[in-house]
């Protein structure tokens, strides 16, 4: 990609109308590509987006003997882990980028090959994910960890052991992590305050196709029974929820109607709940979610991110966009990564009124707010927003700023547009197919 097309210009004003698909979770398929590494025979997953995770990870798989070919249906990928072998240190930081899928590697590689490595890793900037903790949890199953210059080696000098953990915080990476470890480990492992996202539940789900023991408790428990062998698994991925609402978000704000093909009730009922309280109207069917714009003023709201089954936080992005053209004052509280209402410093720019607070506004004090993030806001409109020149600061910020100027008057300049492709799959031909305005300098997309 050129520098050039890296920018997008975006003329603003025309409310996105159509239709489009997701397809299977960013926050499920690479990590079930992961998973593929701890079984003895092929693996197929379906439903498998074209995005730039899945592309690191298919890398990754690749330079460590895994076979990946595409399977009989469009989206299907057929995972070989016959030949698992050692990676060269360089190959594995040049294709891992900046991604953080790599730390995930460790588990499955230490039971394969008794050995791992990681390099430094990246991600989007919203806030401290720390990966220390993964190598806490990776030395409580018996692995040893060496920094060096380049990165972490580690090592497993016997069979792993299944062991007791608690999580401080219900992080995703950190119970991805001790599943995909737990699984082959000798004994029971016993998660407390795991995650339980619908994209957790999918990969125990492809776990348990592939040979695992793995039990649910109502209380946030994962117990995990180890075996001595897995075999492969046939899984469909669960759709995209966080992209299916990042359209429903553009839709409202441009005053257009998507039909979301793929959308699915269950997993996205806490947004349809806010998405109605808003004033945006929804029509489901058995193929997918219509959300439009039914007219008349949107209302303002007290929104409070949390951990499944509360509003993602992935999901609060898009939304405030929309939020901007409420009538009254928005309450947003976000309390999974402090750093991510960064992005509305560009809305303000754009001609929204948002203003960010340290205390812990609208909703119940968080682990952030006695530690100065400014991590409330208060969103005062309706604002008319005006074309600017936009610089993406991450993923779901990203496509926040593709939405602020579609519904902005006059004509943005998008810059960074490459960190979208991370999360959503051909994104630019689908703002097309909704009738957008958008075109990379010097060649026209619509």
């Amino acid at each position: 990609m050129t520098v050039n097309d890296d920018v997008l210009l975006v003329h603003g004003g025309t409310p996105l109308e159509g239709e489009i698909r997701v397809r299977g979770a960013k926050n499920l398929v690479p990590k079930a590509m992961v998973a593929a590494l701890l079984g003895s025979a092929p693996s197929r997953l379906r439903n498998v987006p074209d995005i730039r995770d899945v592309r690191v990870v298919r890398g990754l798989l690749q330079l460590h003997g895994v076979t990946v070919r595409p399977g009989e249906e469009p989206g299907e990928l057929v995972l070989d882990p016959t030949h698992v072998e050692s990676a060269n240190v360089a190959d594995i930081d040049a294709h891992a980028g900046s991604s953080r899928i790599p730390i995930l590697f460790c588990g499955p590689l230490l039971h394969r090959l008794g050995h791992a490595f990681i390099p430094g890793l990246g991600g989007c900037d919203i806030g401290g994910r720390p990966i220390d903790f993964h190598f806490d949890v990776l030395r409580q199953f018996g692995a040893t960890i060496e920094k060096r210059a380049d990165g972490q080696y580690l090592e497993a000098p016997q069979r792993l052991r299944g062991t007791k953990i608690r999580l401080p915080y219900p992080s995703v990476g950190a119970t991805e992590q001790v599943l995909l470890t737990a699984v082959l480990a000798e004994g029971v492992t016993e998660l407390s305050n795991a995650a339980v996202e619908p994209e957790i539940e999918d990969l125990i789900c492809v776990l348990q196709k592939m040979g695992a023991i793995i039990a649910m408790d109502t209380d946030r428990t994962i117990r995990i029974t180890g075996v001595d062998k897995l075999g492969g698994y046939t899984h469909r991925a669960l759709p995209d929820r966080l992209e299916a609402a990042s359209w429903a978000s553009a839709a409202l704000a441009t005053e257009g109607d998507i039909y979301v093909r793929g959308a699915q009730q269950r997993s996205m009922m806490t947004f349809l709940n806010t998405y109605r309280k808003v004033g945006g109207a929804f029509e489901i069917d058995d193929e997918g979610i219509r959300f439009w714009h039914p007219g008349g003023q949107l209302k303002s709201i007290a929104l409070e991110t949390d951990v499944h089954p509360g509003f993602q936080t992935d999901w609060q992005q898009p939304l405030v966009v929309a939020l901007t053209q409420a009538t009254g004052l928005s309450i947003i509280h976000e309390t999974v990564y402090e750093s991510r209402l960064g992005f509305t410093s560009a809305l303000n720019q754009m001609g929204a009124h948002i203003q960010l607070y340290r205390e812990c506004l609208g909703g119940s004090d968080c682990r952030f707010g006695q530690r100065n993030f400014l991590h409330s806001a208060v969103v005062s409109g309706p604002t008319r927003l005006q074309g600017a020149d936009l610089v993406i600061p991450d993923l779901r910020g990203g496509f926040s700023y593709l939405i602020a100027a579609l519904a902005a008057q006059g004509t943005s300049r998008v810059h960074g547009i490459e960190l979208i492709n991370r999360g959503y799959e051909n994104f630019m031909e689908k703002l097309v197919e909704l009738g957008a305005k958008v075109e990379l300098p010097g060649k026209p997309l619509g």
